[in-house]
């Protein structure tokens, strides 16, 4: 007898790019458009660039890192969150789950990171367990982590997946970027894991409108992680050293203040500074290059729209993500790798140079269904929990 769909929540706190909300609302349109009644309860800054899709997104008192410091949470005003906004999260996030219900219940990172928001985390899983009838519980992870910095790290890890979780849907192709990249597996881990192939919306249609044909199209996140790449783009545009119009994409919160002194360094006729698009896949997809960070999403987009790529990966603090995955990518032809301590106009120039008009190979569509693929996961997943709760 075939499981009807059920419902699923998906709780997500993203504290400096909002790469992991994307990944997270990207997973819930793919359960809704299956049939499934989805929500994504989201902890962090709202990122009104990025749609719900046909998911519901409720909103808790939102928090952000201190920069690359993820121990201080900043609250909505930009002091410390105390005690009290932790306890009034906490609330919310355990009444919502109590008001959906769902079926099956995913939290974005956790146990493998967000560890300031361990309590959080914790009394939504106990809560979970706890239910009438408990949910299905997976995480959801990327392909490459931060790795544990401690010994006790990894074991804490372990412990929190025996004691709440059925499973962990790791967003990547093995073949690719497998998670031994960045995580020791334990055998105990090793049979949780379900590689779902990476979660990327389908590709856009390119051939829409002229617009951005042909430049090298620059985003790069806000704050001081993007101004230093920014201003090294509009350096470049300036010198001259590359026929192309340059293009520079940047977070709506600070894209007029960036704009009068990029444009100062180069003219509109070599630059066009804007706010970040809805429809910037479209853009990625008919430009001779890009040029940007090596985030999760920033670097799916460029592989399944076989754009070349100059990605200079963010290393600010203890970060080891983007480098590394920007290692395993450099192998690929057309896509090169810039550190940021080597970031100047004329480097930036030379790896251009080296990647535009080479042809890149695309993904294979099937290691692009990622989200498709966790929906039919969960669902086999869930049908096996039911039958071994009826035995």
């Amino acid at each position: 007898m075939r499981m009807t769909p059920g419902r699923v929540t998906i709780a997500v706190t993203h504290l400096l790019g909002s790469g992991h909300l994307s990944r997270a609302l990207a997973l819930a349109d793919a359960f809704a458009r299956a049939g499934w009644t989805a929500d994504v309860i989201s902890g962090g800054r709202p990122a009104p660039h990025l749609s719900p899709g046909r998911a519901t997104l409720h909103q808790l008192p939102p928090l952000a890192s201190a920069g690359t410091d993820f121990r201080t949470l900043l609250a909505a005003d930009g002091r410390v969150a105390g005690p009290d906004d932790l306890a009034e999260r906490r609330r919310m996030l355990t009444g919502l789950l109590d008001g959906l219900r769902p079926d099956v219940l995913i939290t974005e990172l956790f146990p493998f990171g967000r560890r300031a928001l361990a309590a959080e985390f914790e009394s939504l899983l106990e809560r979970a367990r706890a239910a009438a009838v408990p949910p299905l519980v997976l995480a959801s992870i990327r392909d490459i982590l931060a790795p544990p910095s401690r010994p006790e790290r990894l074991h804490e890890t372990g412990e929190r997946l025996a004691r709440f979780y059925d499973g962990v849907l790791v967003h990547s192709d093995p073949r690719l970027i497998p998670l031994e990249a960045s995580w020791p597996i334990t055998p105990a881990m090793r049979g949780l894991l379900h590689y779902t192939g990476f979660v990327a919306p389908p590709p856009p249609d390119e051939a829409e409108g002229p617009e951005g044909r042909g430049e090298i199209l620059v985003t790069a996140g806000g704050g001081p992680v993007g101004r230093v790449l920014f201003e090294a783009a509009a350096r470049c545009a300036a010198s001259g050293a590359l026929p192309q119009r340059w293009r520079l994409l940047a977070p709506e919160t600070e894209a007029a203040d960036l704009a009068g002194h990029l444009r100062a360094i180069a003219g509109p006729e070599r630059l066009t500074v804007e706010p970040l698009r809805p429809d910037f896949r479209s853009l990625l997809g008919r430009a001779a290059a890009s040029v940007g960070r090596c985030g999760y999403n920033t670097a799916l987009d460029c592989l399944a729209l076989g754009v070349p790529s100059v990605f200079c990966p963010f290393e600010d603090g203890h970060e080891t993500e983007q480098a590394t995955r920007a290692a395993l990518l450099a192998r690929r032809p057309g896509v090169a790798t810039l550190r940021e301590a080597d970031l100047t106009p004329d480097t930036l120039a030379a790896a251009l140079a080296g990647v535009i008009g080479v042809a890149v190979p695309r993904l294979d569509p099937a290691a692009l269904a990622g989200a498709a693929r966790s929906v039919e996961i969960a669902t086999a997943l869930r049908k096996d929990l039911r039958k071994e709760r009826t035995r």
